[in-house]
């Protein structure tokens, strides 16, 4: 596609620059974000594209060639609140509210290839390239920490879905064949070599689309926060992950059924991440696939968060000798799930996952390798 074509065709004057932010998946340490633990994500080489040219006036042109039939959507330094029917560019109007509110207007050309409302971050993705556009633009002092936590608040505050800081960090920190080991509570990193050797990571959409604040998301997050509170009457700490399995057990009986599964798997998936970093760090990858396995099961009993379409294509996905693990990534409730799988086996397995996926399911999965990328940049 010439998005330079594209440009010149809505906006009638050439583009000024290029920048890309990939979108994500996390490979282990799902959900415990927004309490306090430990995520392993990756950027990754799907992501979103734009190309932009500076304004003299202060207005703010944009169309996304994924929507292009609502054409080019119009706003100035007065129109920036929510608006249900601004659809996507809220979240662009969001990055602008917060961060650079008397800034410069401009023209910009959006294109993604990140499948919308399939989990991988295509809302962190448009977030961090607007973050990272109006630094550069408007040569703005802030740090690409001060950018994440921006886009946290759009999503937070803005748009109203409770989320945590694990997706912008992953889009804008991503680095090149490495997975990021994120404490969400201190936000110290370590970025973890992955050598996937034979394996490649496998992306299995289920093409059951989601909508983060239409879904049962802010009701998981709610019931963690009541299970902290309980336990917290108990010894004191800062968030749910600090708790062992043995501290949850011993006051079982003070949880009702619903808030003591949403802590175990909280708890034991912490376990898990911290876990997965080791195993890797010894080039361990069959013991990361079963951890991946594990926080599958623990999604779907404990956090209730897969659904049929999700728990199919990883069974699927864990019954294929090329695999050597498969869980759902993201909020799941719908989206992606991801394998890791040998390369040159993937097109059989493809086709196996595929064939009986439609028999049971009723309709197509969508399929995707991507590589470990890095993260927001110029192109130029």
């Amino acid at each position: 596609m010439q998005l330079n074509n594209k440009f010149l065709k809505y906006f009638k004057k050439p583009h000024e620059m290029e920048f890309f932010a990939p979108g994500r998946v996390n490979l282990i340490g799902e959900h415990i974000d927004y309490n306090g633990g430990n995520v392993f994500p990756c950027a990754i080489d799907l992501g979103t594209y734009a190309y932009v040219r500076r304004r003299d006036d202060n207005k703010y042109r944009m169309i996304s060639l994924n929507f292009e039939k609502q054409g080019i959507y119009e706003f100035d330094q007065n129109n920036l609140n929510y608006k249900k029917d601004d659809d996507w560019t809220n979240y662009v109007k969001g990055m602008i509210k917060y961060m650079a509110p008397q800034g410069g207007g401009f023209d910009i050309l959006f294109y993604g290839n990140i499948p919308n409302g399939a989990g991988l971050s295509s809302s962190a993705s448009i977030e961090m390239l607007m973050g990272y556009i109006l630094r550069d633009i408007n040569n703005l002092s802030c740090s690409e920490l001060d950018i994440i936590k921006y886009g946290v608040k759009v999503e937070n505050e803005y748009i109203g879905v409770n989320s945590g800081i694990m997706d912008q960090f992953a889009v804008m920190m991503g680095k090149e064949n490495h997975a990021i080991s994120l404490n969400t509570d201190t936000l110290e990193f370590d970025y973890v070599p992955l050598n996937l050797n034979e394996y490649v990571i496998l992306i299995m959409n289920t093409n059951k689309r989601r909508g983060l604040n239409d879904s049962k998301y802010n009701e998981r997050r709610s019931e963690c926060d009541v299970a902290f509170e309980i336990l917290k009457s108990s010894k004191i700490k800062s968030n749910l992950c600090e708790y062992t399995l043995e501290e949850l057990d011993n006051n079982k009986n003070k949880l009702n059924d619903k808030n003591y599964k949403r802590a175990h798997h909280a708890i034991s998936e912490q376990a898990r991440t911290k876990k997965a970093k080791e195993v890797l760090d010894k080039g361990d990858l069959l013991a990361f696939g079963r951890l991946m396995n594990e926080s599958h099961a623990s999604l779907r009993d404990d956090y209730e968060v897969t659904g049929i379409e999700l728990d199919t294509i990883v069974e699927l996905a864990q019954k294929q000798e090329s695999v050597i693990g498969a869980r759902v990534t993201g909020a799941g409730f719908g989206g992606c799930a991801i394998a890791l799988a040998k390369e040159d086996e993937i097109g059989k397995l493809i086709n196996n996952i595929a064939e009986t996926y439609k028999e049971k399911i009723g309709y197509a999965a969508d399929f995707y390798i991507v590589r470990p990328s890095k993260g927001v940049h110029k192109i130029k």
